[in-house]
């Protein structure tokens, strides 16, 4: 990874030495080249606006494309979770209610009764 690091800004001291090289070299050269290479300079520009134009609509569309399936796909299927969340929840309190409490209350009126009749009968646990 450190030697990568090394590598990455060994390339780019050499990239900007190539660029000073280059403008020192032009500047040099006369009015001529100048020109002809602030011609390709701009034609280059142009190219990279228009790639960069290019990009700009694809990641509109993709951005259109990912709201549509959150609106069209995922809410519906977040509010179905809900509905099946609130279901559920009904269902364990019904279930609590109906079923658990009245269990709870049967042992425990048992357990009342085994020990009245422990009580009644001390010779037997």
């Amino acid at each position: 990874m450190r030697v990568r690091v090394i590598l990455f800004a060994i390339l780019i001291l050499v990239l900007l030495g190539l660029l000073i090289f280059g403008v020192i070299m032009l500047v040099k050269a006369g009015p001529e080249t100048a020109a002809l290479v602030r011609d390709i300079f701009i034609i280059f520009m142009a190219l990279v606006f228009l790639l960069l134009s290019a990009s700009l609509v694809i990641l509109i569309i993709q951005l259109a494309t990912l709201i549509n399936l959150l609106q069209n796909e995922i809410k519906p299927i977040l509010e179905s979770t809900h509905e099946t969340v609130n279901t559920l929840k009904g269902t364990t309190t019904f279930l609590s209610n109906n079923l658990v409490e009245p269990v709870i209350k049967l042992n425990e009126s048992l357990a009342g009764l085994k020990r009245f009749f422990n009580l009644i009968r001390p010779g037997r646990s």
